[in-house]
C-alpha cells in the first residue's frame, strides 16, 4: 500500500467513526429535543408511567377543579386528544381556561399527569408553524392569531402634539 492510498484508508475511517459517532449522539437527544409533548403525541408514543416530560396544549374549558390545600385538576388537550392533569400548589396568575399550558411532570399508572411545575403561556399570537397548521387544519384557528394582533394592521396612536405614541425624541 502506497503512503497516498494509507492516508486516504485512515481519512475514510476517520469520517466513518465521526459519522457513526453524530448519529449515535443524535439518536439519544431525538426524545430531548422537543419542548413539549402533546396529548396527541402522548397516546401516539405510549409513555410509559414514570418517566418524566413536557405536557402543553390548551387548558380545557369546564375541566378546572379545585380542592383543599392548593389541589387542582383540569385537562390540557390539543384538538385531538385530552389527558387530566393533576397539580398541587399555585398556580400562575396568567393560568386559565382555554389558555395554553406547559406542565412538567410524569404519568401515574392511572394515566393521569401528575404535574410538578405549570407554566402559563402568555401570549398566543406568536406560536410555531407547525402548530399553526395544525390548528387551521382542525378549525380551531382564531383570526386574531395572526399578525394584526400585534398591532401591525392598526393606526399608530398619537399624542395631542401629533406624535406617535411611544416615539423616542
Amino acid at each position: 500500500m502506497t503512503r497516498k492510498q494509507r492516508r486516504m484508508t485512515i481519512i475514510g475511517g476517520s469520517l466513518a467513526v465521526l459519522a457513526l459517532a453524530a448519529a449515535l449522539v443524535l439518536n439519544a437527544l431525538r426524545d430531548s429535543i422537543v419542548f413539549f409533548s402533546t396529548p396527541s403525541m402522548v397516546a401516539e408514543k405510549h409513555i410509559e408511567p414514570g418517566k418524566r416530560f413536557r405536557l402543553g396544549g390548551l387548558v380545557q374549558p369546564g375541566s378546572l377543579q379545585r380542592s383543599d390545600n392548593l389541589a387542582v385538576t383540569f385537562e390540557v388537550a390539543d384538538g385531538n386528544a385530552k389527558l387530566p392533569v393533576a397539580y398541587k400548589g399555585i398556580l400562575p396568575d396568567l393560568f386559565r381556561e382555554g389558555q395554553g399550558v406547559v406542565a412538567e411532570g410524569a404519568l401515574d399508572a392511572n394515566g393521569v399527569f401528575k404535574a410538578d411545575t405549570v407554566l402559563a403561556k402568555h401570549d398566543e399570537t406568536y406560536m410555531p408553524k407547525d402548530v399553526a397548521d395544525a390548528l387551521k387544519k382542525q378549525g380551531h384557528w382564531k383570526d386574531d392569531y395572526g399578525p394584526q394582533a400585534s398591532g401591525a394592521g392598526k393606526p399608530a396612536a398619537t399624542t395631542a402634539q401629533g406624535n406617535p405614541q411611544g416615539a423616542v425624541r
